[in-house]
């Protein structure tokens, strides 16, 4: 099966994370899939087996693309959908596998080429468009309705990655043999082909963090790692913080992650708060550098306050063998229960009342422990995962 995926974002780089679409293709590759991967300029190529990265052209002078929809992705599509129409005549693709809003270019090329498509969808455009508050226009967030309605009906096979979008997609399409819901949830490390000379900037993060000064012998870490937007609620981590130490003065925060500004806003919070000797920034750093903070955990968290689709760390996080206090929203209760987690609600205070269970309560933290392994193992594993992307393959 000779496959054209298209993904139009920074593929691959810390700063777009696009893990999910990283992972789809490796197990393709596995399963015999050949693809030509089309995608934008900014990135590093990654070495999978029957696969070949074909990019549109930088313009590193208009800077690095952000998360969420912005006037430079819509400039960039327009490069994307020229080289998609100049690889779709020069080559016989059975299938097309869109990412996102490459699904609207794909859908308009099928009846012309005659592919079958697959629309791997995260998250659904038109709310993106309100979510990352790029426009409040009711006729282009329509329109995007309208057409995320289209490809949704005319694509061969749909993947969604979460319970909460799978149940919105279920409402338009009727055919749901077709649909797949595939959680993003696997995790190996990316391989790149040409990997960067990381180890300056990792020993300055390693430095910078000072992670043996930090923690003194006796103390207990928590752990946060991911980005530092808003609907991430690292405000209530931190202001929960006051409370935790005041119960127990040898436990210590590491916040894993986050822009230069995003780390001196949060820092300013902790500062005013008196908690400086508690946390600890590190910024971004390199995945396997956040893993190793990871591993050190006694205690993992997730504190996100907003959203629904489910994070990427939650799987990560049954997986680790850590205990895991996590806010109970429906982004982690469609995954979480209280059977595998220390759930609270997305308040400072009852952030607070989890973390001291979770480090008190060793038994119970024990046995949700084991219980998402259990969960990880039979839902969320590679195993399971390969499965179901066999199956939507053999449907094909």
């Amino acid at each position: 099966m000779k496959t054209l995926v298209i993904a139009p974002q920074p593929f691959f780089s810390p700063r777009g994370t696009p893990f999910s679409v990283y992972y789809r293709s490796l197990i393709s590759s596995e399963l015999g899939v050949k693809m030509d991967f089309l995608t934008y300029g900014e990135g590093q190529d990654v070495d999978i087996p029957n696969f070949n990265i074909i990019r549109i052209p930088r313009f590193k002078s208009l800077g690095n693309v952000k998360l969420g929809p912005s006037p430079l992705k819509l400039f960039l599509d327009v490069f994307i959908i020229i080289k998609m129409f100049w690889l779709l005549l020069r080559n016989k693709y059975d299938v097309v596998h869109a990412h996102e809003e490459a699904v609207f270019f794909a859908w308009f090329f099928k009846p012309l080429f005659g592919y079958k498509l697959i629309y791997d969808m995260h998250s659904s455009l038109p709310q993106q468009l309100t979510n990352f508050q790029f426009t409040t226009s009711k006729i282009l967030i329509n329109t995007f309705k309208f057409l995320e309605d289209k490809c949704l009906q005319s694509a061969d096979a749909v993947i969604t990655i979460c319970p909460d979008l799978r149940d919105y997609v279920n409402t338009i399409i009727t055919n749901k043999e077709k649909h797949f819901l595939i959680e993003n949830s696997i995790f190996e490390d990316i391989k790149l082909k040409k990997p960067n000379d990381d180890s300056n900037k990792n020993k300055a993060n390693d430095e910078n963090v000072q992670l043996n000064d930090f923690l003194k012998d006796g103390e207990q870490l928590l752990v946060y790692a991911g980005t530092l937007e808003k609907y991430q609620g690292i405000d209530i981590l931190i202001k929960s913080m006051k409370d935790v130490v005041q119960k127990n003065d040898k436990v210590k925060l590491l916040i894993v992650g986050g822009t230069e500004q995003q780390v001196k806003e949060f820092s300013k919070l902790a500062s005013e708060l008196e908690l400086n000797s508690f946390i600890k920034f590190t910024g971004r750093v390199q995945q396997k550098l956040a893993k190793a903070y990871t591993n050190k955990a006694d205690i993992l968290l997730s504190p996100r306050s907003d959203g629904t689709n489910t994070p990427l760390k939650i799987y990560e996080q049954l997986a680790s063998g850590k205990p895991l206090v996590a806010t109970k929203i429906y982004s982690h209760t469609q995954v979480l229960t209280d059977d595998v987690a220390f759930l609270v609600e997305p308040q400072p205070e009852d952030m607070a009342k989890g973390i001291i269970s979770a480090l008190n309560n060793k038994e119970e933290s024990e046995r949700k422990v084991a219980n998402a392994l259990k969960l990880y193992e039979e839902q969320y594993s590679r195993t399971v995962y390969k499965s179901k992307l066999k199956k939507l393959l053999e449907n094909l």
